[in-house]
């Protein structure tokens, strides 16, 4: 039997060194995916280390509103809004300007930070875009709220005006390795989605962009898009844990361990020891009554559900973190 005594690994030590500013290699990434189920809870403390130096116990809350549901043209197969999918979500336009101050409203009285509006589709159109912009602007007025907006593929344009409107943050995830990317998308290329999380940076907007876990890859294309990450200079990085949906072309794919979630975010605290890593969609599903741990390396989380699924639901969240001794982080200290 493998002990922390005789693995291969000295974890702790790894957490050391990056604190220390040394940024791990690839190599020593694949290896903590490779772990084995005696070294998790190594592993974990590990992370917390780094996680506790930057963020201490403190827990960012974050509220996504779906926006503009269903009906998108591309073909992401793990998405239920695209166009290869047969799956029963609503489809609606996107919402009227009150309708989005409303869910600014009920993010504000969870305690959410940050506000976070997305839209299906390829790249915003014009009344669109104007509609968000006018939202956005009110939001700022009325709500101490950060607002971060996903719509898919920028212009330069878009992203100045989106910037010039009040929006901090930029959600644009490379969803997979540069390698992978075309086995679950082929309507629009990995090099787009990395043009538009630069034309983010350029703008003046923070960046949060992260990705799907268990699509198919291998443990090499999870460290590749952790330090893809590093490229793209990614503020924010949520990552998704595939929770199959009826319709899509991955509805048949077995959902991944609890343990290879829980490797997964202690890959990325150790790949980015200071950036927000917000464990997204897929928590609930995929770590059960385990999801507490994955905020040992992860110090951001959504509440209240993402974009087609429920979550377990705000108050449920609240009661989670208040029993593992975390701290909601609030407007005023973000």
């Amino acid at each position: 039997m493998t002990t922390y005594h005789d693995a291969k690994h000295d974890w702790v030590a790894m957490s050391r060194r990056v604190l220390t500013g040394d940024e791990i290699r690839r190599d020593e990434a694949l290896a903590i995916l490779q772990s084995d189920e005696n070294e998790l809870l190594n592993v974990l403390q590990a992370a917390f280390l780094v996680r506790l130096r930057h963020f201490g116990r403190k827990v960012s809350l974050h509220v996504i509103r779906n926006a503009k549901s269903g009906g998108c043209s591309e073909d992401c197969a793990y998405c239920s809004q695209s166009s290869a999918s047969t799956g029963d979500v609503p489809c609606y336009p996107l919402q009227s300007e009150e309708e989005l101050l409303q869910g600014a409203k009920e993010a504000q009285a969870m305690g959410a930070i940050r506000y976070c509006i997305v839209s299906s589709g390829r790249s915003p159109v014009r009344e669109d875009l104007d509609r968000i912009i006018r939202a956005v602007r009110r939001i700022k007025r009325e709500f101490p709220l950060s607002i971060c907006v996903s719509l898919g593929i920028l212009s330069d344009e878009q992203a100045a005006e989106l910037k010039a409107a009040g929006v901090d943050r930029y959600n644009h995830n490379l969803e997979s390795s540069e390698r992978f990317f075309p086995s679950i998308c082929t309507t629009h290329s990995y090099a787009e989605r990395k043009a538009t999380a630069a034309r983010v940076k350029a703008a003046g907007m923070e960046l949060c962009s992260g990705g799907l876990m268990g699509m198919g890859e291998t443990l090499e294309d999870r460290v590749d898009l952790a330090l893809a990450m590093r490229g793209v200079k990614a503020d924010s990085i949520p990552l998704n844990f595939l929770d199959p949906r009826p319709g899509t072309g991955l509805m048949n794919r077995p959902r991944i361990s609890s343990g290879d979630v829980l490797r997964t975010l202690a890959m990325f605290r150790f790949v980015h020891p200071a950036r927000e890593i917000r464990i997204a969609g897929g928590r609930e599903a995929c770590l059960g009554p385990l999801q507490v741990l994955a905020l040992y390396p992860a110090n951001s989380m959504f509440t209240s559900g993402y974009l087609t699924t429920p979550g377990q639901g705000y108050q449920a969240d609240r009661r989670m973190l208040d029993m593992a001794g975390f701290e909601v982080v609030e407007i005023t200290d973000a």
